[in-house]
């Protein structure tokens, strides 16, 4: 009796402090500290802009299934822009096939992009937001192409594409 309670006591506070080593399983915008932008709006104002997918990823910091997004295969030359905002973040001149299932960048266009640790789901990861509205865009990651050795795995549903002319 004695030692079926000792392991399942052992078993609980073995889930507690994994959950503390781990962090928090909370989504990072339910923690995440509020920051100033260039561009703010009240959640009702962002839901009268955004579709619900664009807000549950934009605002919400979610993430689309892979393979669903339309970017993912777009190859015109231009520029991918922040949905909520329209600010140019990636140039297509640095989107690869990463196997991921989302667009993904080796670079973003300078100054476009910030990032924030995200320790949420047992995972330590960059978080990588728009610098004008600050909406989550996706993850960095170390393990892309030359020359940065970086792979920016967005969201498509959190991005807009728009040629350029040569």
């Amino acid at each position: 009796m004695w030692s079926r309670r000792l392991l399942l006591v052992g078993a609980g506070l073995g889930v507690v402090a994994t959950r503390f080593a781990w962090g928090s399983n909370s989504s990072p915008a339910a923690t995440k500290m509020v920051e100033k932008f260039p561009v703010m709006h009240s959640d009702e104002e962002w839901h009268k802009i955004l579709t619900d997918d664009q807000f549950e990823v934009l605002r919400q910091e979610g993430t689309e299934r892979p393979f669903t997004s339309p970017l993912l295969h777009e190859e015109r030359k231009g520029n991918f822009a922040c949905a909520g905002c329209q600010q140019d973040a990636f140039s297509s001149t640095t989107k690869f096939d990463s196997g991921t299932g989302w667009p993904s960048f080796w670079a973003p266009i300078d100054g476009a992009v910030g990032t924030t640790r995200d320790t949420s789901y047992g995972m330590v990861r960059d978080a990588v937001h728009c610098s004008r509205c600050g909406g989550h865009l996706g993850h960095v990651f170390n393990d892309g192409p030359k020359p940065t050795g970086l792979r920016y795995c967005m969201n498509g549903v959190a991005m807009t594409f728009h040629t350029v002319s040569a």
